[in-house]
């Protein structure tokens, strides 16, 4: 898996956890944000499969978050405010909103990461596939496929392209 992705994962994931943020303390804001990177995990892996993908974003950049921002109705603070938003993958962003949002799709993309990297140690991704109660009242912004349903639109299309058996899985 690449190693490389972790800015984008990190902002990514920060970015998701601000736009549908928990509504208790600690304990779920914890939560929230692991079954958020868990989900961006997934979808970053899936965007970009092999060690050269990941090295392009790193050095082409991400993209940043002003799309999304706008989509989500946010005020974002602009790139000077928050240079983590410089970070955020749109396309990943949207793909992690459309795994949250059903779990079927969750399940089949962790499932096809599984079967592309093989020869690699397995991930768990438990919080993502099979999140309990306490999970989902932690997250329930961030599960809600009405609320999700802006960002997860974006490129619902492409996330079900990727998830079709074939060559294109394969690392």
């Amino acid at each position: 898996m690449p190693a490389d992705l972790s800015p984008l994962i990190a902002a990514t994931a920060q970015w998701l956890t601000r736009a549908y943020p928990p509504g208790g303390g600690a304990m779920d804001f914890a939560l929230c944000e692991a079954q958020a990177r868990q989900a961006v995990t997934v979808a970053a892996w899936l965007c970009y499969p092999t060690p050269m993908d990941a090295a392009l974003v790193s050095v082409a950049g991400p993209g940043g978050s002003a799309r999304l921002d706008w989509v989500t109705g946010a005020d974002g603070p602009g790139p000077d405010a928050y240079a983590w938003r410089t970070w955020v993958d749109e396309v990943v962003a949207s793909w992690a909103a459309c795994l949250l949002s059903a779990p079927e799709l969750a399940a089949a993309a962790v499932t096809a990461l599984a079967d592309s990297h093989a020869d690699s140690p397995p991930v768990e991704f438990r919080r993502l596939v099979a999140p309990d109660a306490r999970d989902r009242r932690a997250a329930a912004l961030l599960r809600h496929p009405d609320l999700l349903a802006p960002v997860a639109g974006l490129h619902h299309d492409r996330l079900l392209d990727r998830l079709k058996p074939g060559p294109a899985l394969t690392a």
